[in-house]
């Protein structure tokens, strides 16, 4: 499952449409973003969340790619060390994170993204909070 979502997520990243992201959602999703940056929140059901990675998408000018590594599966998490690059500001940005992801059936219903280094990550997204105010 994860490898549909990341591989939808891409696709979305660079330009596409939403479409396929939002069928692996459960209505009522919840997505978790820490820090201070411009991409930090709680983001609940479909819409919002769909509407957080569209703003992704925009700040990063469709150049975010995420790059799966590791999974680790259990009863009804699973977690994935990500890393993910984009342009932003003119600068090339790379971070890691770990998704830790809450399952129900075939969809997500949580997520929590942890990155590893939150000083690196609030770094590469700060920058685009002068965009949003």
């Amino acid at each position: 499952m994860l490898e549909t979502l990341h591989s939808a997520s891409n696709t979305m990243y660079a330009g596409g449409e939403t479409d396929a992201v939002r069928a692996l959602l459960t209505d009522d999703i919840e997505w978790h973003v820490p820090g201070e940056n411009a991409i930090a929140g709680n983001y609940h059901g479909a819409e919002e969340v769909i509407d957080y990675f569209k703003r992704r998408r925009a700040l990063a000018s469709n150049t975010l790619r995420l790059h799966p590594g590791e999974i680790l599966v259990g009863d009804s998490h699973i977690a994935v060390l990500t890393d993910g690059t984009a342009k932003l500001d003119g600068v090339e940005h790379r971070w890691s994170t770990m998704g830790v992801y809450r399952l129900h059936g075939e969809q997500i219903a949580a997520c929590w993204l942890l990155p590893l280094d939150q000083s690196a990550f609030d770094r590469a997204w700060k920058a685009q909070l002068s965009q949003q105010t």
